[in-house]
């Protein structure tokens, strides 16, 4: 008899991916929608009707090709979810939503140190705890008795099982309710009654109840259907990066690259991590197991659209976009930080071009290289050395892999095949083993005056000379 498949739920920022998996790591099908943005009445809401209609349309025609066994979400870290009375109490808030000034005053009065959470006070609402104050002023009464707090990822698993549960890869994920050296929720959220609120907690890999008699209904799958807790995306693909046995063991340092560039470092077990200052770009990430992982993080998907970059993964493109690099390196046009005010390495300073780019495959190479230059920096931030992994979508620009390469000449740059991405760490999870041999391979360093044109771009940073 077949083994069961699995299905990877992947509920990004900007789109939500569905993957069916064998067991052994073989995908059979994929597919994805765009995120739509809600104008909520007090905030932007995220689109979670839509995610739902879309799933179920999804899950019954993957329900066609096989055994469906398994279901696991994986979800980004900065998104919550109220429910009460068996249904979801108010809209989910969208982290890119800013916060009266009042109300970000008054939150950050009672915020925590950096030193108890790892995690610094960043822009727009992007730590939860902001987002679950901000929720106590819209709907009074909302965090009261008989009310759930979960993070994304748990939401989807409460959604399909009717289970409610939440996990330490998503409450570590810079929310400021989760103190992650001592492994429990943080003094503000004690203080401010959250942490009763939050559900239960249980391993990212456990399976939290089976598919509820309604998407059962709803989608032509079993109800024996697994379903599992599930985790933060960066977790999941770092979980897939140590399923590689060249990341087995010592250190291992996994550049998720989408929306967010996310470096997240798995240290060697005697490694001391850099002690890190609020608002450098730096924070701690919590791994399945629970401990801390440092991690440097920009809005480098984001940051590339703002600079009006776009398509640097096509395959058509990459000969075309190192040409350009090569000459763009000799030249002064170059990008600085920073195009989202309030994230990053270099937070306060609003940045972009020094110079015009004269055409767009220009613009596009120059901001690839100004990408490998940003994960550079947070790398370096956070002590990270040896094998480095870089999966997503910017896996696939030659531009940004060789750069990194070239800035980092004593590290080796692997690069995740296209089909193991976080999927790979959620089928590790799911299936209790490695998902197979999928081979990676290595980036070369660029070919041109690097070395030089990176200190030019240090040098206009520490002489403040931005446009806007």
């Amino acid at each position: 008899m077949r083994e069961p498949l699995v299905v990877v739920l992947d509920i990004g920022k900007t789109h939500t991916k569905l993957s069916l998996w064998t067991s052994a790591g073989a995908p059979l099908k994929r597919a994805a929608r765009a995120n739509a943005h809600v104008a909520g009445r007090h905030y932007p809401e995220l689109d979670v009707a839509g995610i739902e209609l879309w799933l179920a349309h999804t899950l019954r025609a993957f329900a066609e090709i096989g055994d469906v066994g398994a279901i696991i979400p994986v979800g980004h870290g900065a998104a919550v979810a109220i429910i009460k009375d068996d249904a979801l109490a108010i809209p989910v808030m969208d982290y890119e939503f800013d916060p009266p000034a009042r109300m970000r005053a008054e939150y950050m009065q009672q915020r925590d140190a950096f030193s108890e959470t790892g995690s610094p006070a960043l822009g727009m609402a992007l730590n939860l705890g902001l987002q679950l104050h901000c929720i106590e002023h819209f709907f009074r009464g909302a965090l009261g008795e008989g009310s759930q707090i979960l993070p994304w990822p748990q939401y989807w698993a409460w959604r399909l099982s009717g289970v409610a549960a939440s996990e330490v890869t998503s409450l570590g994920a810079h929310t400021d309710l989760w103190a992650p050296m001592r492994g429990a929720p943080s003094s503000l959220a004690v203080r401010r009654g959250w942490a009763e609120r939050l559900a239960p907690r249980v391993h990212a890999g456990a399976i939290v109840g089976r598919l509820s008699e309604e998407w059962s209904a709803r989608t032509g799958l079993k109800r024996d259907v697994a379903v599992f807790a599930g985790l933060h995306d960066s977790n999941a693909a770092l979980c897939g990066a140590r399923a590689h046995a060249e990341f087995s063991d010592g250190e291992a340092t996994l550049i998720s690259t989408g929306t967010w560039f996310v470096s997240m470092r798995s240290p060697a077990r005697s490694a001391v991590a850099p002690p890190f200052a609020e608002g450098s770009g730096c924070l701690y990430n919590v791994d399945v197991e629970g401990r801390p992982a440092p991690t440097a993080l920009f809005m480098g998907g984001r940051e590339i659209e703002l600079l009006g970059a776009a398509q640097l993964d096509a395959p058509e493109r990459q000969e075309a976009l190192m040409d350009a690099a090569k000459r763009i390196v000799g030249s002064g046009l170059m990008a600085l930080p920073t195009m989202v005010v309030g994230a990053g390495f270099y937070p306060e300073t609003p940045g972009g071009w020094l110079e015009p780019p004269p055409n767009q495959t220009d613009r596009d190479a120059a901001a690839a290289l100004y990408a490998a230059m940003m994960t550079n920096t947070g790398l370096d931030r956070i002590g990270a050395s040896g094998a480095l992994l870089i999966e997503g979508r910017f896996a696939r620009c030659d531009v940004f892999t060789r750069a990194l390469a070239a800035l980092r000449p004593s590290d080796r740059i692997c690069l995740s095949p296209e089909e193991s991405d976080v999927s790979m760490g959620a089928l590790t999870l799911a299936c209790g083993r490695g998902p197979g041999d999928h081979a990676l391979s290595h980036a070369a360093p660029f070919e041109g005056a690097l070395a030089a044109y990176h200190s030019r771009w240090m040098e206009k940073i520490s002489a403040r000379q931005f446009v806007t």
